[in-house]
């Protein structure tokens, strides 16, 4: 999948493509299952299959005392979205300046001389252009005049017939409660940071834990949870080193038995303490909550927590 940040780097010739534009913030089922259309129909006539996405996200410009927490790193979607067969994806930088184009302006510029789209799939709420001004009837409208066609999609769900949405995934994660987002990513949920030193507590009580920096991703409610820790450079210089996918028990909070004040990310890689993973930079992937973060009345009822914490993680995961 080729991947670009500018119109400039899309090839000359480049097309005829089917397009889609969104946000794809988390790559949930619904986004998997619109940008398998659209490869589809890219294959039926020879076409290239191409997603036209954002980074920042569009309300991080608008609004950015109220815009959502990204679900996703950009590495991880782009990634993601690699899966789907897609051929490319327009990454734009969206600004002021990009939010202030006429409908017309974007569709000209974007959809016609740069990707040469002769079918644009969207959904029945579309709403693009200055002050979303833009909407189904406008692409309509806009592709008789271009000689593009439009295909509306509907809203896809589960089985419950409720829709699966970046929303969905957000509330499920700010109660901790990952096997709901999971059923709505199609995926166990993921965080990517780089280990930096802490406190050195968790080696002191028998559990030495890899503390996550520069965190990207949407961190989950408070608590501990059973999960995987990824190590994508390790997976690429190794691809069958067994050390590149550890299970692990991840914490996430302030430690409140210490009374901390600094929300953090850690993980315990089970039965592991011979690991030096130092600034590297890796992806923990949340499996099942297993409890609450709470404070304890001294270390014996701590450790006898973690040590229940890593039987029970053990035991999901080797499942």
């Amino acid at each position: 999948m080729q991947v670009w940040t500018d119109l400039d780097q899309v090839p000359a010739g480049f097309g005829p493509s089917v397009v889609t534009i969104g946000n794809f913030d988390g790559m949930h089922r619904g986004h998997q299952a619109v940008l398998g259309r659209i490869v589809s129909l890219a294959r039926a006539d020879g076409g290239r299959a191409v997603a036209v996405t954002f980074d920042p996200h569009p309300a991080a410009v608008h609004r950015p005392e109220t815009a959502p927490e990204l679900i996703t790193s950009l590495t991880d979607r782009l990634g993601l979205m690699a899966a789907t067969g897609l051929d490319g994806v327009l990454v734009v930088t969206y600004t002021l300046d990009f939010a202030a184009q006429t409908p017309q302006e974007f569709v000209g510029k974007y959809l016609v001389d740069g990707l040469r789209a002769r079918t644009v799939v969207v959904g029945h709420d579309v709403r693009f252009g200055k002050q979303n001004a833009g909407t189904l009837s406008t692409m309509v409208e806009l592709g008789g005049e271009h000689g593009f066609e439009v295909v509306a999609i509907e809203d896809v769900g589960g089985e419950d017939h409720h829709r699966w949405s970046s929303t969905a995934v957000r509330a499920a994660l700010s109660e901790g409660d990952v096997a709901a987002a999971a059923n709505v990513l199609g995926r166990a949920h993921r965080v990517r940071g780089t280990v930096v030193h802490g406190d050195a507590r968790g080696r002191e009580l028998g559990f030495p834990t890899a503390n996550l920096g520069d965190i990207a991703g949407m961190v989950p409610a408070d608590g501990v949870y059973a999960g995987w820790l990824r190590r994508p450079e390790l997976a690429e210089r190794a691809p069958s080193d067994p050390d590149r996918v550890l299970p692990a028990a991840i914490s996430v909070g302030t430690n409140p038995t210490f009374d901390g004040v600094e929300r953090r990310v850690e993980a315990y890689v089970l039965d592991r303490d011979d690991l030096d993973l130092y600034d590297e930079q890796v992806v923990l992937e949340f499996t099942e909550h297993l409890r609450p973060t709470i404070r304890f009345d001294g270390m014996e009822p701590l450790i006898a927590q973690m040590h229940d914490d890593v039987a029970r993680a053990r035991a999901i995961l080797s499942a």
